[in-house]
């Protein structure tokens, strides 16, 4: 397991993380000025800035990326699929743009909250098939122009609204089927805050291997929480066992950047950008 304790050099910043404080061109810029040296852009904030300024700021920092979020949401009625396929094809190709590592893909949940506007549906079945089909689609276009999709199981009580993949155990079902090959084009972001709690959580990291973990998210869980959405914590602020679950994926062989990712409304949002950052920066080194 590799010591964080002395730099920070294995950390990357999520921008949502301080998303409320700035623009994407002043995260990086502030990334930059504190020696991080990775970010994972979110597509809402590189939208706000323009493509060509965000890749143009990012590669001006010299910053590196761990990931690109997001595409997915999947799920859709007949009315709305062609624009989830259009939607998710673009996702892949400003990730390319950027050089990003992988397309981190948040699946969506039932139709009418994956793509509004769809007709309302409770056939959680059904949207899981039109999942692993969208996946399947949108893998020959990742194929085509080199961008590897990473799944995110998301916690349960998310399965209505923004993922019906919830394990580990669920994402990795479906890289089998799409990609039994292990092509490295089909994997999975591995997330404590949404995987913390599965009972199968480290036989599922051992069957994902090197080949399939393509990102790993860090944060805490707090208690109680006080939002479902923005109430994460800070790494050592809940009680995930981040450390043990760290080790597990890096003797899988996974030796990329740990990716600080938090919501939080009530409280990091709330505070000046340059104080989240030393502070991610200190439990990096100390919990992560």
């Amino acid at each position: 397991m590799r010591d964080f304790s002395r730099d920070h050099r294995a950390l990357s910043l999520n921008t949502a993380t301080v998303r409320k404080q700035g623009d994407l061109v002043a995260i990086i810029e502030a990334a930059a000025r504190h020696g991080i040296t990775a970010i994972a852009p979110w597509r809402d904030q590189v939208a706000a800035v323009g493509l060509d300024r965000a890749v143009r700021a990012a590669r001006d920092a010299g910053l590196a990326f761990s990931g690109y979020c997001r595409g997915g949401m999947f799920p859709a009625d007949a009315a709305h699929a062609e624009a989830a396929r259009d939607d998710n094809r673009r996702a892949v190709d400003e990730a390319k743009a950027f050089g990003a590592p992988c397309l981190v893909l948040v699946v969506g949940g039932l139709p009418q909250f994956s793509r509004p506007g769809s007709a309302a549906s409770k056939d959680i079945g059904a949207a899981r098939r039109q999942v692993e089909d969208g996946i399947g689609e949108l893998l020959d276009h990742a194929r085509d122009v080199g961008m590897p999709l990473a799944i995110e199981p998301l916690h349960p009580m998310y399965a209505a609204d923004r993922a019906c993949v919830n394990t580990l155990a669920q994402a990795l079902d479906i890289c089998d089927a799409l990609d039994p090959g292990r092509s490295g084009m089909l994997g999975v972001a591995a997330d404590v805050y949404h995987i913390w709690w599965d009972p199968n959580l480290y036989p599922d990291i051992k069957r994902a291997g090197r080949e399939r973990l393509l990102a790993f998210h860090v944060c805490d869980w707090l208690v109680p929480t006080r939002d479902l959405l923005t109430d994460r914590g800070m790494m050592g602020d809940g009680v995930i066992d981040i450390r043990s679950i760290r080790a597990a994926v890096e003797a899988e062989g996974f030796d990329g950047f740990s990716e600080v990712e938090i919501f939080s409304e009530l409280d990091w949002w709330q505070r000046p950008m340059d104080e989240v950052l030393k502070t991610c920066i200190e439990r990096h080194k100390t919990v992560v």
